[in-house]
């Protein structure tokens, strides 16, 4: 999801640029104007508290406000993404905005101003007067309302400025060049994005098959426990054997030792276009300690998938699994295979079950073909692909 905040002092061309991106990205425009007038329109409970203020002689509390905005994002789910026209207007405003994307699970990408000086803006409005017959196109008026602008909106981009995200480019130049500029920043940030999935499963259900393809084929780096500790503790000793034990036999490992070596590859690696995690987080504890190390990196999880098998045909893989070279342990007997399957039962449910409340778990079909299931799975990971860029 693509959130960006547009700014520029009357006579910017806020309005035309608005217009190119949500065409070209697919978002949905947020203007508190237009969204006020939509509810007090359509008589909805907010609207008729707004009208009874604006009635008064009052302005509109940020409390209205927010819940607006909450709604017009919540009823807008398949949107790709949203785009703020001159909100927030206040530093209190930019607090608020920041608290709703987090509780949204998104935050805001980029907060771009089109930067004109004041004697152009004058010029371009009054201009724009003569064609208008608009009575608030003179210069009066004008000075007034880019006076009221930059005092309002100078502390809300210092707030952006701090957090890194704020963008400024030349609003003197053509439309064309400034639609530009603004696609380049746009893009610089869309590339910093990065497509994390969580791929859950049963034993035997196929996640560590389906892990490797996609981590060659989408460009992800695949996070697998037992390829870490195989790479880590090639040293025979004791302690490493003792490690591997637990891990060979389904068993958890010391999130001391997993911890270490996660991190050690999200800082190691580069150019890659996500992460896709298989057998890790296995608990709520590792989950937790997941979300804190990609926070660390600037990053989170944007997709978790599940893929669903009938719990016969995983006995049955996991039992033909025993046979070949790529037996487990734990494959060695019926009874081994199901203590194993109760084991990931117990550990993993809460997992996905808190990830589910959070943001949703994609369940995938995982009967059928390998080529069957991974078309699947792949058509999942192509659309969160197009959600963040």
């Amino acid at each position: 999801m693509l959130n960006i905040a547009l700014f520029g002092p009357p006579g910017a061309g806020k309005g035309t640029q608005s217009d190119y991106l949500i065409e070209k990205y697919g978002l949905t425009y947020i203007s508190t104007g237009d969204l006020l007038r939509k509810e007090i329109t359509n008589k909805s409970k907010l609207g008729i508290a707004a009208q009874d203020i604006i009635a008064q002689g009052g302005l509109v509390s940020d409390e209205i406000i927010v819940q607006i905005i909450e709604n017009t994002i919540t009823e807008n789910p398949d949107s790709g993404g949203f785009l703020f026209d001159g909100f927030p207007r206040t530093y209190i405003q930019a607090y608020i905005l920041e608290g709703l994307m987090l509780k949204l699970n998104t935050h805001l990408n980029c907060l771009i101003s089109i930067a004109v000086p004041e004697e152009e803006s004058v010029s371009r409005l009054l201009n724009r007067g003569i064609t208008s017959g608009r009575s608030d196109d003179n210069e009066v008026v004008i000075r007034t309302r880019l006076r009221e602008y930059h005092d309002k909106t100078l502390p809300v981009l210092q707030f952006f400025k701090d957090k890194g995200i704020y963008y400024e480019v030349d609003g003197r130049n053509g439309v064309d060049q400034v639609h530009e500029d603004i696609i380049k920043i746009i893009q610089k940030e869309l590339s910093k994005k990065l497509l994390n999935i969580v791929l859950f499963g049963y034993p035997g259900s196929g996640r560590g098959t389906q892990a490797s393809r996609l981590s060659k084929e989408f460009g992800l780096e695949y996070v697998a426990t037992g390829s870490l500790l195989q790479n880590q503790f090639k040293e025979d000793t004791a302690h490493n054997k003792k490690l591997m034990e637990l891990y060979e036999n389904g068993d958890l490992l010391p999130d001391e030792i997993v911890i270490k070596l996660i991190e050690q590859m999200l800082s190691d690696t580069e150019n890659v276009k996500g992460f896709i995690f298989k057998g890790y987080p296995r608990t709520l504890v590792q989950s937790y300690i997941l979300d804190g190390l990609l926070k660390r990196h600037d990053s989170s999880i944007t997709m978790v998938l599940e893929l669903v098998v009938p719990t016969l045909d995983l006995i049955k893989r996991l039992d033909e699994r025993s046979h070949t070279d790529r037996c487990m342990p734990y494959d060695s007997s019926t009874a081994n295979i199901v203590r194993r399957l109760k084991q990931h039962e117990a550990n993993t449910f809460p997992v996905i079950d808190k990830y589910d409340k959070a943001f949703g778990v994609k369940k995938i079909d995982g009967e059928g073909t390998v080529e069957e299931v991974y078309r699947r799975i792949a058509a999942e990971v192509e659309s969160g692909f197009k959600q963040i860029r």
